[in-house]
């Protein structure tokens, strides 16, 4: 068996001065360490209530207890770090394997660990790489973070970020980068530089404060995005703002919606309030609950809308259906047009057109038209049939041509 390994021990409020030391360091309470140009202990490093280091130190492993241990410069551990109701404070770099802290760590400089466990606060002033960072409370980093997931139960305050995950159980705010998986918020995320994205999970509001581009957003509550804004699936609980473009997949919200410049959607856009959408909107299906206001809308297959449309432009769908008591300002064309009972439209343009009981319309212009009772329409142009129930309004004598006119869109 070989030889014991030697301790060399600090009492309690001692002041030492240290340089190799050949076997274990022990440090009682209130002592302090400096150093000939660097501490570097050949074996285990063990502190003891507070303990100030003046220097850099080097260890095999790291522990302390029951105190704040202070490192006036790097700290470069070969295995592990644990605290024990304790703190650990290094103002220089640092480096170690796991590093396993009860209440707080204060990193001055660059980090490289393998995975972090903080029961309180971890604060560091420059970059930290990592794999798995766990915090119980509050992480604040000044620096670049790389890391593949980070865990905290309260809150984060991160610079720019390259992370596979974010899960945070309270406030999340960072500066920008690249969050390639997921992000987990329970209550409110900020991102105020660029940022690209995985899935986006957030219990109450998100603000995007530069361009933004992920993959499906699920907000409880609010979102607001300051610029130009691209995804996969939007799914909002109560307000959507985009102050730029918007472009993805789907878009799902529960109030209000609104984009100030133009949206384009592959999939759907359903709105279960009111809608403004400032340019173009293009989507493969569009379902408005309450009111929607645009510039243009152009959608694949069908338009739906349970209370005022108002565009500029007009909207073109394959197939259009304006809800009862309804109202629409600006042309509508499309395949088959449908409005409902006691509906107000203005122009009108399709394959079909069937206005039901009540509803009116100021010109119509279809290749089939069909006016249901007490419908009123101003005009009537048309080329192959037109049926009007006998108490039904057309003021102009219907006209049938050979060939429709040109549609506006």
């Amino acid at each position: 068996m070989g030889e014991p390994m030697t301790e060399t021990v600090v009492p309690k409020g001692g002041r030492v001065r240290l340089g190799v030391v050949a076997g274990d360091l022990r440090a009682e309470k209130n002592s302090s360490i400096t150093s000939d140009g660097a501490v570097r202990v050949q074996g285990n490093a063990s502190f003891h209530g507070n303990v100030d280091v003046d220097g850099n130190l080097e260890c095999r492993s790291f522990e302390s207890e029951d105190g704040r241990v202070c490192v006036r410069g790097s700290l470069s551990v070969d295995g592990d770090v644990r605290t024990d109701d304790g703190e650990l404070e290094v103002t220089g770099p640092f480096r170690a394997r796991q590093v396993d802290v009860d209440r707080k760590l204060i990193l001055g400089g660059p980090a490289t660990v393998e995975r972090i466990e903080v029961g309180g606060l971890l604060q560091g002033a420059s970059t930290l790489t990592a794999t798995d960072v766990a915090v119980g409370g509050k992480i604040r980093l000044a620096g670049k973070l790389e890391a593949r997931e980070i865990n905290a139960g309260g809150s984060v305050e991160l610079s720019d970020v390259s992370l596979d995950a974010l899960d945070v159980g309270g406030t999340a705010r960072i500066q920008g980068g690249e969050i390639r998986q997921r992000i987990q918020v329970g209550g409110k995320f900020e991102a105020t530089g660029a940022l690209s994205f995985g899935r986006l999970e957030v219990g109450g509001i998100v603000q995007f404060r530069d361009h933004a581009k992920g993959g499906v957003l699920h907000v409880g509550g609010v979102l607001n995005a300051t610029k130009d804004l691209a995804f996969e699936g939007l799914e909002i609980g109560g307000v959507g703002a985009i102050l730029g473009n918007g472009q993805g997949g789907s878009v799902a919200v529960g109030g209000r919606f609104s984009v100030g410049g133009r949206l384009e959607l592959t999939g759907a856009f359903e709105v279960g309030g009111t809608a403004s959408i400032h340019d173009v909107l293009r989507a493969e299906r569009v379902k408005v609950g309450g009111k929607l206001d645009a510039e243009q809308v152009i959608v694949a297959s069908t338009f739906e809308v349970g209370g005022f449309v108002g565009t500029r432009g007009g909207v073109k769908a394959a197939r259009i259906e304006i809800g009862r008591r309804s109202q629409v300002e600006g042309p509508l064309v499309g395949g088959h047009v449908t409005i409902d009972r006691d509906a107000r439209v203005e122009d009108v343009f399709g394959e079909r057109v069937d206005l039901d009981r009540g509803a009116e319309a100021r010109r119509v212009v279809a290749h089939e038209v069909h006016v249901g009772r007490g419908a009123a329409v101003s005009e009537v142009v048309y080329t192959r049939t037109f049926e009007a129930d006998s108490s039904a309004r057309v003021r102009a004598t219907p006209q049938q041509v050979a060939t429709l006119p040109p549609f506006p869109l």
